[in-house]
């Protein structure tokens, strides 16, 4: 049994208090290709972005009356798989990272003594193994797809670790009920499992290459990241999709950011009703395409972080949450 924190009477945030990334992830390209070519690395086109310009309705709700009837005229980027492709391939690399227990940016030397302490005792107690089968989970049920993953027929991952490739079918494993790790060692989940913990359990890294294979059907839509833009002018293009470069040609691709956020939608914690849906590990539990904040009454991250430090426990799935957040990093410091 681990040696629990000691409780101290005091407890104020520092002013400054940052942590890293512990799982550092690229930005992902596509491609298109065969269901038939998986295993053929040469056989893969990377995916051209096109303008489509559409006369649309207008169909928002309090649209004026005198537009009602008027054309809507759209302007953006779109994304599909040429017609003699079915299959869209995504490909990004993963770090999994340690010292966890160091803050980037620490202005009080006992309070980072404090974190120390917790995180060498959660470490001890539980080697991150919860942590690192939900995360398994999530590269190998393919999360980080999203839109690219609904109406796949099939979805094959590949995980690539030194000389070790691990297949996994991505409908084997749940999108909200994480599976475990198997007691044989040999199995490709266990091994996934186990390098992503000793990645976070180093001092050092273990690196991960990543490839998913959605069968979506010939010529169909795909859906890379689209870009921010705030201020367009009326009349210029409105909708402006994620590319990177590769090689002389521009591909269709994913912000790092995103697929970073399908790998932390592992909390179940936010509640105790059964079943709930995974949301993305955030200090407050925020999930802003249902405009909800799950984590804001005496369950958000500062209040549980405070009450582990002063108190020197917590209940063990709040624990697993306060970890994870350290592991995806932040500013947390005390000024507003």
């Amino acid at each position: 049994m681990a040696t629990k924190p000691t409780k101290t009477t005091a407890f104020k945030l520092p002013s400054v208090l940052a942590f890293s990334r512990k799982l550092e992830v690229s930005d992902a390209l596509m491609a298109s290709g065969l269901w038939s070519n998986i295993n053929e690395s040469d056989a893969w086109q990377p995916i051209a972005l096109h303008e489509k310009r559409n006369r649309a309705t207008h169909s928002q709700f309090g649209a004026k009356d005198d537009d009602k009837s008027k054309p809507n005229l759209s302007w953006g980027d779109d994304a599909t798989l040429p017609h003699d492709a079915d299959t869209l391939r995504i490909s990004f690399t993963l770090k999994t990272l340690g010292r966890l227990e160091e803050p980037t940016a620490c202005n009080e030397p006992e309070f980072e003594g404090k974190v120390n302490q917790v995180v060498k005792a959660y470490r001890t107690e539980y080697q991150f193994k919860e942590l690192a089968t939900r995360y398994a989970n999530n590269i190998a049920n393919g999360r980080f797809l999203w839109r690219n993953r609904v109406g796949s027929e099939s979805v094959c991952i590949k995980v690539k670790h030194g000389k070790e490739i691990w297949t996994f079918n991505a409908y084997d494993y749940s999108l909200n009920e994480f599976s475990l790790s198997p007691n044989d060692s040999n199995h490709a989940f266990a091994q996934l499992v186990a390098v992503i913990q000793n990645g976070l359990q180093g001092d050092g890294f273990e690196y991960l290459e990543i490839t998913a294979f959605a069968k979506l059907g010939l010529g169909q839509h795909v859906w890379p990241s689209q870009e921010m833009v705030l201020g367009i002018p009326k009349g210029e293009k409105s909708k402006i999709l994620f590319k990177l470069k590769q090689g002389e040609n521009d591909c269709a691709a994913m912000h790092s950011e995103k697929i970073g956020n399908a790998l932390r939608t592992i909390d179940t914690w936010y509640t105790e009703e059964g079943n709930p849906k995974a949301i993305a590990i955030e200090p407050y539990g925020s999930v802003t395409s249902r405009g909800e904040a799950y984590r804001i009454s005496k369950n958000d991250f500062y209040t549980l972080f405070h009450k582990w430090l002063k108190d020197g426990e917590i209940a063990v799935e709040q624990q697993h949450y306060v970890i994870a957040t350290l592991i995806r990093g932040g500013v947390f410091g005390g000024n507003e």
